[in-house]
């Protein structure tokens, strides 16, 4: 066997390998979602039902379809918001002359390493003062916080790479910083600032801690946290609506990925123009 196919056979099951590793709890996950008893690898044969599914999507006591509003609403709010704070910072940090832009990025960086759990009592006292526990904007400001320095981390990597005669010309022409802001700079922008939007709000929809402990019930919890309790409704652990659940609520997430997947990566390694 040639070397060049030793290659492709080590790099096939590789592949492989990765593919069985990263699928196969979501596989298990599916099959549970569909079975009538949740141990069913323990028994003689599988038998399919979709009553887990109805049953999160019917049954008023898991509010399974409020926590998924609350999960999109606050999400999207949230990544817009800080995609868009990040969008003016990462500008000002690569077209202005702003005095220790260095330190400003890492220390931004810096502040983003403290764990969730490290500020969440201080953050809840806070919430608390203000009378804004189990409320959407008390999970909104900390995840636009949370977002913000992944969010303008990728993209002043992006505004980076385009081209400042873009900007030398708009000035030429007579534009305002802000007109070239809008009207050369986000345009030119837009696949970076999109990936950016798609990637905060995955993060921000996949948040668990602060959802936990600034919300009390289902007119403010997220999906996470729902489903986390689905244990405390029934006394006992339901395996199949946990798994539908969780099969319902990936959906959204698999379903942007799937199908803005060449625009993310697009939008994270290429600039305005090739070099």
């Amino acid at each position: 066997m040639s070397e060049l196919w030793q290659k492709r056979l080590l790099t096939g099951l590789g592949v492989a390998v990765m593919l069985l590793f990263c699928l196969l709890p979501f596989g298990y996950m599916v099959l549970t979602s569909f079975a009538q008893q949740p141990d069913y690898l323990g028994q003689a044969s599988f038998q399919f039902t979709l009553e887990n599914y109805r049953a999160i999507l019917t049954a008023e006591s898991l509010h399974f379809l409020e926590y998924l509003r609350n999960s999109l609403i606050v999400s999207g709010v949230s990544a817009t918001l800080a995609v868009l704070v990040a969008s003016l910072a990462a500008y000002a940090m690569t077209r202005l002359p702003l005095p220790g832009k260095g330190l400003i990025l890492f220390g931004v960086l810096a502040v983003s390493m403290f764990p969730p759990v490290s500020i969440v009592s201080y953050l809840f006292q806070v919430m608390n003062t203000f009378g804004l526990i189990n409320t959407w904007p008390a999970l909104i400001f900390p995840y636009i916080a949370w977002v913000l320095p992944l969010s303008l981390w990728i993209l002043v990597s992006y505004f980076a790479q385009i081209p400042r005669d873009l900007d030398r010309a708009a000035l030429i022409d007579g534009c305002s910083r802000w007109q070239i802001l809008t009207r050369v700079v986000l345009p030119v922008a837009a696949p970076g600032i999109f990936s950016t939007l798609l990637l905060a709000f995955i993060f921000a929809f996949n948040e668990f801690m602060f959802a936990l402990m600034l919300t009390t019930d289902y007119q403010a919890r997220t999906i996470p946290v729902g489903i986390a309790l689905f244990q405390g409704l029934h006394g006992q652990i339901p395996w199949g609506r946990i798994m539908a659940a969780s099969v319902f609520t990936s959906l959204p997430v698999i379903a942007l990925t799937l199908m803005f997947q060449r625009r993310i990566i697009q939008g994270l390694t290429r600039g305005a123009v090739k070099g």
